[in-house]
């Protein structure tokens, strides 16, 4: 899973108006980047994907962030080693992300495993950083973020957006950089990691760490199959019982058998198979450090550290918030949401987006989603018509 080692250019602001396609994959190399709790990367790779056109001024940039497995391939249709886009939905022409006055940046994030710097990719001798990664913060991967965006020659955004651990990279960018934000939407995130998710987020660390094929993180040169990849679907499992809803479980499957098993012999449950689908389907695309790296991240987040708490922090925003939750977030639940919105003045009234399926609603109910994105541009400034 290491990144591409071939230099790719970056075009400049506008080069690619008549270029390549909606989406196709760009790589940026940004340079050494100091991190937050010590350590050095000594050259931070991006990778990102833009859908539109990028305004003479640059005044029409939206920056998305993704969530804990998500990548930068937010719409799409499926190609090598991605899957089809996660928020199809949201981005187009006439859609609430409209490409024809829009221009969307979506990178993937530092510690990731899908072209952007991280454990699997090569370090400085030639072999992966494996174990030698060094720990990294929500805090670092905004400052990359911020250095793509120089890049790309955009010095504000009209919008930032993200849900869950995408939220708080989006709610870092908004209390870090004010004036390079126009608005902003959080979705099912919070202001700093509860006791509960850095519980079960643990766990699922743990879930990798104790598998035998893990090896201290050093597991790159293993024999195809080798690796932790019973640990990394065990941490799965645990994760999507937090993200999806007790309500959706046992609606879909209750105490149904899996089709042809008898779960009271050797055979399974039909909610046992689901979960089984959903840890091998991310074994198959993601690498385990990177999944500890980025779940140790959000386990660190806490957007009042030096700044005076949660509250000072979030007293100083100043540009427009739109923030929302899932009814039935088990994992962010809405009080964290309401906490926002009291503690940020800028903010919108909560937007409760009614759901069955738990966190993962904000992926799902895209039609909700973009009515919230839709009133953001409307309240953010408008972009210029091309």
């Amino acid at each position: 899973m290491a990144e591409p080692q071939s230099e790719v250019a970056v075009p400049a602001t506008g080069a690619w108006r008549d270029g390549d396609p909606p989406g196709s994959r760009r790589f940026a190399d940004l340079g050494p980047v100091d991190l937050e709790l010590g350590g050095r990367l000594p050259n931070v790779r991006v990778a990102y994907e833009t859908h539109g056109i990028l305004a003479a001024d640059a005044g029409n940039a939206v920056l998305i962030h993704h969530a804990l497995t998500g990548d930068s391939h937010v719409a799409g249709p499926a190609s090598p080693g991605q899957a089809a886009g996660w928020w199809e939905g949201l981005i187009g022409p006439g859609r609430p992300l409209d490409t024809d006055r829009w221009f969307i940046v979506c990178p993937n994030v530092l510690g990731g495993c899908q072209g952007t710097t991280g454990p699997a990719s090569t370090a400085p001798d030639g072999s992966a950083w494996g174990s030698r990664f060094p720990r990294i913060t929500v805090g670092d991967q905004v400052v990359v973020e911020r250095l793509l965006a120089d890049r790309l020659g955009i010095e504000r955004f009209a919008l930032v957006i993200g849900g869950s651990m995408g939220g708080m990279r989006a709610l870092e960018w908004l209390v870090a950089t004010p004036h390079r934000v126009g608005g902003a939407v959080l979705l099912a995130t919070c202001a700093a990691a509860t006791a509960d998710q850095i519980a079960t987020q643990s766990a699922q660390i743990l879930a990798i760490t104790a598998d035998p094929h893990w090896r201290g993180g050093d597991y790159y040169d293993a024999a195809p199959g080798e690796g932790p990849h019973r640990g990394l679907g065990l941490a799965r499992r645990f994760a999507h019982l937090t993200y999806r809803s007790d309500e959706e479980l046992e609606g879909r499957f209750g105490r149904q058998p899996q089709a042809g098993e008898d779960p009271l012999g050797d055979g399974r449950f039909a909610v046992q198979s689901y979960l089984d689908h959903q840890a091998v389907k991310l074994a198959r695309r993601f690498d385990a450090n990177a999944y500890i790296v980025l779940t140790d991240a959000m386990s660190t987040f806490d957007v009042g550290r030096h700044r005076g708490g949660v509250a000072a922090a979030l007293s100083r925003v100043t540009t427009p918030v739109h923030v929302a939750g899932i009814d039935t977030d088990r994992l962010y639940p809405l009080r964290l949401q309401r906490a926002l919105v009291e503690l940020i003045p800028t903010a919108a009234p909560l937007r409760v987006i009614s759901s069955a399926v738990g966190h993962d609603g904000f992926l799902v109910e895209v039609d909700e989603v973009g009515s919230i994105v839709r009133q953001a541009l409307g309240q953010g400034g408008s972009a210029p018509i091309r």
